[in-house]
């Protein structure tokens, strides 16, 4: 499906599309690209039922900028600016969050791009600008100090924590600080399946540490940054209105999944992908054919998570009520700008997106890639 060259600000609300993507990637390996047995029957834009206004449509207001390469992290800076990061340049560029000026802070020492790896997730703290990387021998987050001013630079980069296994596949890479101050980050289990139901490897995990890297009080297991564990590849973190975690998961062949994240708890891979109703392991809030997902960032808002399609090439709307879903997953965008890496709420019911043709799996046109500005309504 062809894409425009550049960014139309759309005149009405967005097509809901839950078809079935064909987008080629997303995650290494094969996979299946018709509905598995079991799945929900689609629904076409057509068939859709009609919703009132203020319920959740998203609307593109606009191209914040373009021209990005492999962007993958995005962060806010107090006054509205944007960080963000490239992951196969291995560089951190600000933002102007009104004109979309953009200013190079330089490159991130000690970064090894390779695969699906390389300079990933951002988080902004106090002075402080966070970043999960791939180094030589491992992935890992650092911290670099940062004023924040115009003219400002990056500091050189501390290590916050070490040791994360890392791959040419599934190395995780996003970053977020809870509403408790403490740092999470969401991990990958590099193609060994293994690792991702051994407690004692940072692999296949969602972690919560301080922010200087240690263990938080109150983790489920002692000394140790582990919270969750039984993942296969997370790349999307972000909590509702009532702290609640939510995280983004790639599946294999079945289902890409979001689920609702409590401490301690085992999420099934590799023993099971999706909804199982098997003792032991937590069953997603919601799931999808990877065909139409390949989920990636993921930010809350308006009563919903947004949720980022990488193969499926959408942004998906799931509604919440509570721990659990109040409505039917919806898809916004689809096929009109590719990739979509990473979704931010900007706090005032808006969304930023990041697309991701550049990443050496899409198809880049002229403009590729940009950050647009979607209205929520």
């Amino acid at each position: 499906m062809s894409r425009p060259a550049v960014l139309k600000a759309l005149g009405g609300v967005a097509a809901l599309v839950l078809a079935a993507g064909c987008s080629p990637g997303g995650d290494t390996g094969a996979r299946n690209t018709s509905a598995p047995p079991g799945s929900p029957p689609a629904s076409s834009a057509a068939s859709a039922p009609e919703r009132p206004a203020g319920d959740g449509r998203v609307t593109v207001a606009g191209t914040l900028t373009e021209g990005l390469r492999s962007p993958w992290g995005l962060a806010a800076l107090p006054g509205g600016d944007l960080l963000v990061s490239s992951r196969d340049e291995r560089t951190i560029t600000r933002v102007d969050g009104r004109s979309g000026a953009k200013t190079s802070l330089g490159e991130v020492p000690g970064v090894v791009p390779g695969g699906e790896g390389g300079l990933m997730g951002l988080a902004v703290r106090e002075g402080w600008v966070y970043a999960y990387l791939t180094a030589g021998s491992d992935n890992r987050i650092v911290r670099m100090r940062y004023g924040g001013g115009a003219g400002d630079r990056l500091g050189a980069p501390e290590p916050v924590l070490t040791g994360i296994p890392k791959g040419t596949i599934h190395d995780g890479g996003r970053i977020a600080f809870g509403p408790d101050g403490m740092l999470y980050a969401g991990t990958g289990e590099t193609g060994e399946t293994g690792l991702a139901q051994d407690r004692e490897s940072l692999g296949g995990k969602i972690l919560r540490m301080t922010p200087e890297g240690r263990p938080a009080p109150g983790n489920p297991f002692e000394g140790s940054v582990v919270y969750s564990y039984g993942h296969r590849n997370v790349q999307g973190i972000t909590w509702d209105a009532e702290g609640r975690l939510w995280a983004a998961e790639f599946g294999q062949n079945t289902w890409d999944e979001l689920n609702l994240v409590e401490p301690g708890r085992n999420y099934g891979w590799p023993e099971v992908e999706g909804r199982a109703g098997k003792a032991g392991f937590v069953d997603p809030v919601a799931q999808w054919p990877t065909s139409e997902a390949s989920p990636s960032g993921i930010a809350y808002t308006r009563g919903a998570v947004w949720m980022a399609g990488l193969r499926g090439e959408r942004l998906w709307r799931i509604p919440l009520s509570g721990p659990e879903r109040s409505g039917e997953p919806e898809a916004f965008l689809s096929g009109e700008y590719g990739r979509l890496r990473t979704v931010l709420a900007d706090g005032d019911g808006r969304l930023w997106l990041v697309t991701s043709e550049t990443d050496t799996r899409g198809t880049p046109e002229a403009g590729d890639d940009r950050i647009l500005r979607l209205d929520v309504r």
